[in-house]
């Protein structure tokens, strides 16, 4: 421990030698990719799989990682007919210059990025009640 009474010049507080730093090992464990194929849960394509109606109606819209987990754990699914009205209101909503949108859909709200054609989240007519939407610019009714 240095007295600081007896320090006469900065050189005295700075160390001689720099602190050695423990360099992680990197060579062992998966790739990430390789840990991120086997990350569960339900990927986006997978939603469509096996109906080719969605699939066909879906090839527009995208729905987030955030979005699908929201369907999973509120129950909430649609219907190829609700994707192609979907996509019809983000059309809607980007000829009129939207770009975050509030879809009112069945007993179901859905904020929609429209410049990126993507469902952000989704909710049910539960979680809809005292809720404030906020950053949107438009609302779209189907």
């Amino acid at each position: 421990m240095v007295d600081l009474k007896k320090i006469q010049t900065l050189d005295q507080l700075v160390p001689q030698q720099p602190a050695k730093v423990k360099q992680p090992d990197l060579g062992t464990g998966p790739s990430f990719k390789e840990t991120l194929s086997n990350v569960g849960g339900m990927k986006p394509q997978n939603m469509i799989q096996g109906n080719p109606g969605l699939a066909k109606a879906a090839e527009g819209v995208k729905f987030s990682n955030h979005a699908i987990e929201r369907m999973k754990t509120r129950g909430i699914s649609y219907s190829p007919e609700d994707i192609t009205k979907l996509q019809d209101a983000i059309s809607r909503a980007a000829a009129k210059g939207s770009k975050d949108s509030l879809v009112l859909m069945n007993d179901s709200a859905l904020i929609v990025s429209v410049k990126n054609n993507t469902v952000v989240t989704v909710m049910d007519k539960n979680a809809l009640k005292e809720n404030v939407f906020t950053n949107i610019d438009s609302t779209v009714v189907i």
